[in-house]
């Protein structure tokens, strides 16, 4: 592949655009500014190695989905008389080689906010510009990023209620205006990738990856599914407010993975919750929860901006010094779903067998690992990051220094979650306990939160053994409660 014969196809200006976590053809901000450019633009994706093989389970439902909405992209271009080009390698190397073969006078990307992205972006920027080509990363995955929205004293917010009333109070209607794409007759001809022996797409085998994992638990991927999920979350938005609590129900919208890949933009779900809030009174407070819940979102990745630290440490420094329990054979029961708990062990069998869990849960078993465990909050973080769809550094830790009461705006110390007294207000008939604990089956709605007080009677009736068809309880809530308050005196 040389560069002479791929400029020799149109004989334009080439600009690459780097897809990343916003595997979509419409609303898309690189695109948009690609087209406002002379010449060709040429779509690119690299199944970062640098990445991937960090992995460590080559059956990662992550991987799959990238892959599906991929297709559904290329499809698009191959529409538009282009195609996808996708590359396996490190991105650190992959992408200034392609754009020198290409002869592309400039890679448009968009911001990442983690600090690993954000080395692999300064070095990619750095090759680029030796070879006197031009880069650029705006912003796509927030409405507002990093400094955007500061307090009057020009400061981070680090509590949600101002920075919230403040995101507000900035919006306009261009901040969430659709980026407007139409690439017929824009894109590099597919001919010229073919005359260049570029590789097909390659499949989840060659990348060393399963498949298959995603269609039998009924994940909708790509544009497509975003697309579906969202219509059908319109229709039940007025009741989110109350019904996003109940993990048994169908309540919360389904969409954070197409948030976290990019499939849905975050532009295109502010612009539904405002246009139910001014359209639809009925429905217009379940709206106000869910554009709220999206704000969160933004106020993580500044928090994470501005406090990078947070990866690793504490954002409230005193907090560092807690003694954690170290227990792994505690830890695997806790990841496993083996706690005796009913409501965090299938909010963990869940998260394990889906790749998802239900966000009430999440706050139910992250304060169940550091408050009822003592469980330092870092090891649940990386089982989450290792299990979830919508994997995601900055709310993954945000959520969990919230749970612990490390975090900024946390709850505070001395608030531990009853994870009985949660299961039966949030699940009170059992049916999601049941649906990923069948042997509590049999047991009545009033005794499935606490087998454990069930008596001898009540278990024999459903052919229940305790300690062998269902674990005992690894700890006892009261007792856990009052060693938290101990453990976490050092804050004080």
């Amino acid at each position: 592949m040389t560069e002479s014969t791929l400029r020799d196809g149109t004989g334009e200006p080439l600009t690459l655009v780097w897809l990343r976590r916003d595997l979509r053809l419409h609303d898309h901000t690189a695109l948009a500014r690609a087209l406002a450019l002379p010449g060709r633009i040429q779509p690119v994706f690299v199944f970062d190695t640098d990445i991937l093989d960090a992995l460590p389970d080559r059956r990662d439902r992550r991987v799959e989905f990238i892959w599906a909405a991929l297709q559904e992209v290329d499809a698009g271009l191959q529409a538009a008389g282009g195609r996808l080009w996708v590359l396996h390698g490190s991105a650190r190397a992959a992408v200034p080689a392609l754009a020198r073969q290409l002869g592309a006078r400039t890679v448009l990307t968009h911001e990442d906010y983690e600090p690993a992205a954000l080395a692999r972006d300064q070095a990619v920027a750095e090759a680029l510009a030796a070879d006197g080509i031009g880069f650029e990363a705006l912003k796509d995955q927030v409405i507002f990023a990093r400094s955007e929205v500061m307090t009057a004293s020009g400061t981070p917010f680090s509590v949600f209620t101002p920075y919230k009333n403040a995101w507000l109070k900035r919006l306009s209607a261009r901040d969430h205006a659709e980026q407007v794409v139409d690439l017929a007759g824009r894109c590099l001809p597919a001919s010229v990738a073919r005359k260049a022996g570029l590789p097909e797409m390659p499949s989840l085998a060659d990348l060393g990856f399963a498949s298959g994992l995603l269609a039998p638990i009924g994940v909708r991927t790509g544009v497509s599914g975003a697309r579906a999920l969202l219509d059908d979350f319109e229709t039940r938005i007025g009741q989110y407010g109350q019904a996003r609590d109940y993990p048994a129900i169908k309540g919360p919208s389904y969409l954070s993975a197409h948030m976290r890949f990019g499939t849905l933009s975050i532009r295109q779900a502010v612009r539904l919750a405002l246009r139910v809030q001014q359209t639809r009174p009925a429905d217009s407070a379940g709206a106000q929860v869910w554009l709220s819940e999206l704000i969160w979102r933004d106020f993580y990745f500044q928090i994470l901006h501005h406090h990078p630290r947070v990866v690793s440490q504490a954002f409230k420094p005193a907090y560092d010094r807690i003694q954690w329990v170290r227990d792994e054979a505690l830890l695997q029961a806790f990841c496993e779903g083996r706690t005796g708990y009913p409501l965090v062990d299938a909010a963990m069998l869940q998260l394990n067998q889906t790749g998802y869990m239900h966000n009430r849960l999440r706050m139910v078993v992250a304060s169940f690992l550091t408050k009822d465990l003592g469980i330092d909050w870092r090891s649940g973080e990386a089982w989450f990051a290792r299990q979830l769809l919508d994997f995601d550094l900055a709310a993954n830790n945000g959520g969990w220094q919230w749970a612990a009461s490390s975090g900024c705006d946390a709850q505070p110390y001395f608030r531990i979650f009853n994870p009985v007294s949660q299961s039966e207000r949030f699940d009170p008939q059992g049916r999601f306990i049941k649906r990923y604990l069948p042997q509590l089956e049999a047991l009545p709605a009033k005794l499935v939160h606490a087998p454990w007080l069930a008596g001898g009677l009540a278990l024999q009736a459903a052919g229940l053994t305790l300690g062998k068809d269902y674990p005992l309880p690894v700890v006892d809530h009261a007792q856990a409660r009052q060693d938290t308050l101990a453990r976490y005196q050092v804050v004080r």
